[in-house]
């Protein structure tokens, strides 16, 4: 499975006051909140439902799989507003948005495929269900959507039946949520009540900011963006701003809603839109934290992880309690392998600003420590706390993927189900349903899964997985097949490094077994000089190996599985280096360890592991 996304994870919106009597402690508030279950249930309830948690699901739970890549127009963030100008004025056509790769119908990082019909750079569907009219340009009401691939393969009766029973389950259980919620949203019920919430309040997020501002309330209807519903909510905001161009609150609303949409929907040309509305709230603002906070978000979805930490660190000396800040702190620290800071993060996240978007980044980094447990105890207790689709697929998808992690696939395929009936379309969820499928033994489901999933968004982690199953699977034309899905990423990391995305660890990965070597090493050496995290440890091991330097490769290897990190696939890494360099008895244990823990982690490398095992047993 691919690095989990924490740049990605939900958030809930931007109602940063400070709050009272948030308390302290070293277990995550939705662990410790059972005894206060009575205390506020109403008002964290009434809260709950009213605001949602998630500004949008991102990308998938894993790190470095940016959803949106590639060269895109640097397009003005608001058509026609005061003070932006640039070509895309109201009543004139939105020129189009997606790069020009290899295949002239397919650019990796969007969700166009071959034989889709190209759409303009028009705010779509979040959930991939095809565009919306861009706002200001009427002419694009018509426009025909993408086709739409169903969420599970017609001949997968299983997964459509787990599917069924989930949404049924989730139909009659929905009295018992509401009240049970009463219970769990006591836990947000400090971060959700209390001062104006960022969508309906003063702008800038200040306690005593004067009512009479202009702000984002007269945009959009509280909760628009919090809900998921970034169409909605975008367009609402560019008509406000339309009107009232110098509030900052909403340049700076927009500015993220921008991120999240480039995140989800693979349209790089998001990105210097969100660059430039947030450079205009903060001209309008200097030092505002909201704009902050965003541009903190926009780095880490580029992968400026360093840049991340800098603004996140701004945005929180101005507003020790803004959660995209909080959250985006714990994620630049996780992928700059500080796990340490980032477990402090997190529990200073947690005191401050309960709620999912912090639970599951404690969780992960909990995961990356071993502690296996405890990260499912507070997911578990996070879907209990969701409210919302968006919420609800994310954090249904993250105990998939941790079930997966540890072998668990018909627990894994429960989980995706759950993810699913509350989204169809998600597609995190769509890619590990179909990973846990290939190694539950479904295979032609799986190939028919990520077939779907590719055709949508051409990612590094799923083309390779593709590609691999077509390898595994061997019939007429799979292996040219899978060199189509290779050369993909190809084109994906090109068009990622032209949209200012950094790709190298991306590159690293899938070069390392599936191209160019030497590119390899370069980029898993380039990404090892910006970060030191367990991912890019394995990353430039694996390289290295490959290269054959195996003597190089082995303390990178040992460091990638030192932190208890649960992973098969870097305990087989290190079980091939350890046997490279004569030490037969370690490259045993972590061949066996990684085939204990997951015995499908890879269709290609657990066999692998498998015939290395054996080799061992047989000389021992």
């Amino acid at each position: 499975m691919p690095p989990r996304t924490t740049d990605s994870a939900p958030e809930r919106r931007d109602d940063d006051h400070p709050r009272p009597g948030q308390e302290t402690g070293a277990e995550p508030s939705v662990l410790r909140g059972q005894e206060r279950a009575g205390t506020g249930g109403d008002a964290g309830v009434e809260a709950g439902q009213n605001e949602g948690s998630a500004a949008g699901a991102g990308d998938g739970p894993r790190p470095d799989s940016a959803g949106g890549t590639g060269s895109g127009h640097d397009t003005d963030p608001v058509p026609g507003a005061a003070g932006t100008g640039g070509a895309d004025s109201p009543g004139m056509k939105a020129p189009a948005a997606h790069g020009t790769g290899p295949d002239a119908k397919s650019t990796p990082g969007t969700h166009d495929h071959p034989g889709a019909e190209t759409e303009p750079a028009a705010e779509g569907k979040p959930d991939g269900r095809g565009p919306a009219p861009h706002p200001g340009h009427e002419d694009n009401a018509g426009a025909e959507s993408a086709p739409r691939p169903h969420a599970a393969p017609e001949n997968d009766t299983g997964a459509d039946e787990r599917v069924a029973a989930v949404r049924r389950a989730g139909d009659g259980g929905r009295r018992w949520r509401a009240a049970h919620l009463a219970g769990c949203a006591a836990l947000l019920a400090v971060a959700l009540t209390g001062g104006a919430v960022a969508f309906g309040g003063a702008g800038d997020g200040r306690a005593g900011a004067g009512t009479e501002a202009v702000s984002a309330a007269g945009a959009l209807a509280r909760g628009v963006l919090a809900r998921g519903d970034l169409d909605a909510g975008i367009g609402s905001l560019q008509k406000h701003l339309r009107a009232q161009p110098r509030d900052f609150g909403s340049w700076a609303t927009l500015g993220t809603a921008y991120v999240e949409q480039a995140r989800t929907k693979g349209d790089p040309s998001r990105y210097p839109q969100a660059e430039r509305a947030l450079k205009r709230s903060l001209e309008l603002e200097p030092g505002n934290d909201q704009a902050l906070a965003g541009r903190a978000a926009l780095a880490a979805a580029r992968h400026d992880f360093t840049g991340a930490l800098k603004d996140a660190d701004r945005a929180l000396r101005q507003n020790p309690y803004n959660e995209r800040a909080l959250c985006t702190r714990i994620d630049a620290l996780v992928e700059l392998g500080r796990y340490e800071e980032a477990a402090e993060a997190a529990r200073t996240a947690d005191a401050r600003r309960p709620g999912v978007p912090v639970f599951t980044r404690y969780a992960y980094v909990k995961e990356l420590r071993g502690d296996v447990r405890t990260a499912r105890d507070v997911l578990e207790r996070a879907l209990e706390a969701a409210d919302s689709p968006a919420d609800v697929a994310y954090v249904a998808t993250a105990l998939g993927q941790l079930a997966w992690n540890q072998g668990e696939y018909e627990t894994a395929l429960g989980h995706y189900a759950r993810a699913l009936a509350a989204d169809e379309d998600y597609l995190p969820a769509l890619e590990g349903r179909a990973r846990a499928q290939a190694a539950n033994g479904e295979r032609a489901a799986a190939v028919e899964g990520l077939e779907q999933v590719v055709a949508r968004f051409p990612l590094p982690g799923p083309l390779v997985a593709l590609g691999e199953l077509y390898e595994d699977r061997g019939a007429d034309g799979d292996r040219a097949k899978a060199g189509d899905q290779y050369a993909l990423v190809d084109a994906w990391t090109s068009l990622a490094r032209a949209g200012g995305v950094n790709a190298d660890l991306d590159s690293a990965m899938a070069a390392a077994d599936h191209g160019d070597k030497q590119e390899a090493l370069r980029a898993a050496r380039a990404e090892w000089n910006r970060r030191h995290s367990v991912h890019t440890a394995d990353a430039l091991a694996w390289a290295l190996h490959v290269n054959g330097r195996d003597e190089e490769a082995l303390p990178y290897a040992r460091r990638a599985t030192a932190t208890g990190y649960r992973n098969a696939g870097f305990l087989y890494h290190r079980g091939v280096i350890e046997r490279a360099t004569g030490n037969d008895r370690e490259a045993r244990d972590h061949l066996k360890a990684a085939l204990d823990l997951n015995p499908g982690f890879s269709p290609l490398g657990a066999r692998e592991a498998r015939t290395a095992l054996k080799d061992l047993e047989g000389t021992r």
